[in-house]
């Protein structure tokens, strides 16, 4: 506590805030370089999102020992629905000889021309190897196979599905993802900044700060990916958004103080020093809070959601000890005039004590049991809506939002092929039991075209294919007769992979992390209250308030997604993740109003202090969380349907706990129980104030 102290000194110090500035510009000047080489770093091959112990996984290992793990096959499909010509077939195959001249295809290895069995398409799988940067090279692969494809067609429509094509619409997907959601995080940042601060100058020092975090963590995320923390697309855009959403927060609770405390300290050093003094302990526990909840990801069996934890983690630090040291500098430096035109002059009223939330909270006051019941009602009825979130995982079709051309390509071939044409099952097992392993496979309901035995990687190595679609339930179903039947051939050792065990084990992996990190999530956010607020009555009525704002966000978008977005369901990480970010983001808001509770009850009597507490912050919480929801807000400019889905139930969820769970049922709450929120702590046992015997009155917040 006392090294904690001593750093929040330092940006208030006449001198020490100079030593401040210069650490902070050298780090820029050392790590801001680096941070442009982040996206270089990415892993995104599917090796790096998947269950490491996983089937699927040991069979993509296995596979790698013989072939690049960076061969991703292509499926060219031509169609015609009046019937395929004579020519058409003759020009599938002179096409077959050119994609020979497209880099990184493997030659000897094409297969096809195909054509099907009504005569209407024609498949061929050409693999395609992309080398070490992985799919950000699949889509200028898929547009040389898809020139060569289209060149001369005659009105025969072409299309590149398979993984490849996947792969390449899902890198023009993320495609200057880092770019669009900065962008858009600052534009939304720097709009809801002018809104709250009413100058036109103030605004730019937590930007400058979110800036110079952003920077530094990316820098410092990309020496760690260097030396094997994984970083893929996903959480470098998720970083973005979360460091410039996070940090602004924690600079909109410290400014706030600050500019309090102007009012009753003339010297600018001393009002800095008294604010970070006040404030710092709940802002620090506030984000040490996210940063803990982000780590447990790190438990997760899915490599994708654990890697995704450090990330994170990472950036909010950085954001953290940016605002805790950069940005009150920035304020100390520029002085009173950085709040132009309304500067905040000593000896001056305190606007918060005749402001909105003031004449909420004496509103409140009036029958808080009432208040606190009712908003509990409205909540249930909106967490009802979780029984219609079909949170089982998203087809390829609807991963995206649009039609892009490999999930057109992969519905013509579902119509004119078996479902799983292109994307096969397959099977390693024991040298010497391919012939066994081979026939159980024919035994399996849904496989079909099941290959004779060749060795592989010093395996036995069988393939199938599937006669539904690769990404539907019936496909899933199917992988797990092959497994049972393929597991009981004695000494085969038999593993079952490709496309859709790699999906089914994803899902599987995802229900479990969620299992096991929310209870985990909860009992950190706990502890972390217990101790901060010395109490088990206040923790406990905290978490039950966080877990219906986490149900009631869930309800409202699973009706937002059937029935106003369309959507087809969602991924099956998608409660996790957003319990995450809302039960982590969202304590921020929890400990700030509750530590300034606490500190007002000791002075006046719990009930005054519930409503001192929620005058003073409940207009710095909202415009913090506008700011969150926004930042969040933006991920819905990514042609993703898991990203729009993320960011708008975390948008939602994050405003529906400012501006009603905290800022109303839990100053409600406060208001009921009184001195036994904070029971069993001396302040519980502390005699109420007379003050306090009319709480409706408007002395309550004076």
């Amino acid at each position: 506590m006392r090294a904690l102290r001593s750093l929040l000194n330092l940006p208030a110090g006449r001198r020490t805030k100079w030593l401040v500035l210069v650490v902070w510009i050298v780090l820029v000047a050392v790590l801001g370089p680096l941070s442009g080489k982040l996206t270089g770093a990415e892993k995104n091959d599917a090796s790096s999102w998947l269950p490491p112990r996983a089937e699927s996984t040991q069979v993509l290992n296995l596979r790698s020992e013989a072939i690049s793990p960076n061969v991703y096959p292509a499926v060219v499909v031509y169609d015609r629905p009046s019937g395929v010509t004579a020519a058409d077939k003759a020009k599938a195959a002179a096409d077959a000889a050119k994609f020979t001249t497209v880099s990184g295809v493997l030659h000897g290895q094409i297969t096809g021309p195909i054509p099907s069995a009504d005569g209407k398409a024609i498949e061929t799988i050409v693999p395609v190897d992309l080398g070490s940067k992985g799919w950000n090279e699949a889509a200028p692969a898929a547009d040389s196979l898809r020139a060569i494809a289209s060149a001369g067609a005659n009105g025969m429509a072409v299309h590149i599905a398979g993984p490849l094509g996947t792969a390449a619409d899902s890198s023009n997907a993320f495609k200057g993802i880092d770019g669009t959601l900065l962008f858009a995080a600052l534009a939304v940042v720097i709009v809801i900044l002018l809104i709250t601060y009413r100058s036109p100058v103030l605004w730019l020092l937590p930007v400058i700060a979110a800036g110079v975090s952003l920077a530094t963590a990316q820098g410092i995320i990309y020496l760690l990916a260097k030396h094997g923390l994984t970083v893929n697309a996903q959480s470098a855009g998720i970083l973005d958004v979360l460091v410039f959403g996070a940090g602004t927060d924690y600079a909109l609770l410290l400014t706030a103080r600050y500019r309090e405390e102007l009012r009753r300290h003339e010297d600018r050093h001393a009002a800095m020093a008294v604010a970070l003094r006040r404030a710092g302990p709940a802002v620090v526990a506030s984000g040490g809070t996210v940063i803990l909840s982000l780590l447990t990801l790190s438990l997760a069996e899915l490599n994708s959601t654990a890697s995704l934890g450090p990330v994170l983690a990472i950036g909010v630090a950085v954001s953290l000890l940016a605002m805790m040291t950069l940005l009150p500098t920035l304020l100390v430096l520029t002085g009173r005039w950085v709040f132009w035109p309304v500067k905040p002059t000593f000896g001056s009223t305190e606007p918060t004590t005749r402001g909105f939330w003031s004449r909420v909270g004496r509103r409140i006051a009036v029958r808080p049991r009432v208040v606190w019941i009712g908003t509990v009602i409205v909540l249930g009825a909106m967490a009802a809506g979780v029984a219609g979130l079909h949170a089982s995982g998203l087809t390829n079709a609807q991963s995206f939002r649009g039609t892009p051309d490999s999930v057109t390509g992969q519905a013509v071939l579902d119509q004119h092929f078996p479902g799983g044409a292109g994307q096969p099952v397959e099977v390693f097992g024991n040298l010497g039991s391919g012939p066994q392993v081979a026939a159980a496979l024919r035994s399996v309901d849904g496989l079909t075209a099941v290959t004779r035995p060749v060795t592989l990687a010093g395996h036995a190595y069988i393939e199938a294919t599937l006669t539904s679609a690769p990404d539907s339930q019936a496909a899933n179903d199917t992988i797990d007769r092959a497994r049972t039947v393929v597991h009981a051939v004695p000494g085969a050792n038999a593993i079952v992979g490709g496309t859709t065990a790699v999906n089914l084990d994803v899902q599987r992996a995802t229900a479990h992390d969620r299992n096991l990190i929310i209870p985990i999530i909860l009992a950190v956010v706990f502890v972390i209250l217990m101790l901060l607020l010395r109490a088990l009555i206040a923790p406990v009525m905290l978490i039950a308030t966080v877990v219906l704002s986490f149900g009631a966000a869930l309800g409202v978008s699973a009706l937002f997604f059937d029935n106003v977005f369309n959507f087809g369901g969602a991924d099956t990480s998608f409660p996790l993740f957003v319990f995450v970010f809302l039960v982590a983001l969202g304590i921020d808001y929890n400990i700030f109003l509750m530590t300034r509770v606490r500190e007002e009850a000791q002075r006046q009597g719990p009930r005054c202090g519930a409503l001192t507490g929620l005058a003073a912050t409940g207009g710095v919480i909202t415009s913090a969380g506008c700011v969150l929801a926004g930042t969040f807000a933006v991920l819905g400019t990514l042609p993703v349907t898991f990203l729009t889905e993320l960011g708008f139930a975390v948008a939602f969820g994050v405003l529906l706990d400012t501006i009603v769970v905290r800022s109303v049922l839990v100053t409600a709450l406060n208001l009921d129980l009184g001195r036994w929120v904070w029971w069993p702590s001396r302040l519980a046992r502390q005699p109420t104030p007379e003050a306090e015997v009319l709480p409706g009155e408007p002395t309550a917040v004076s």
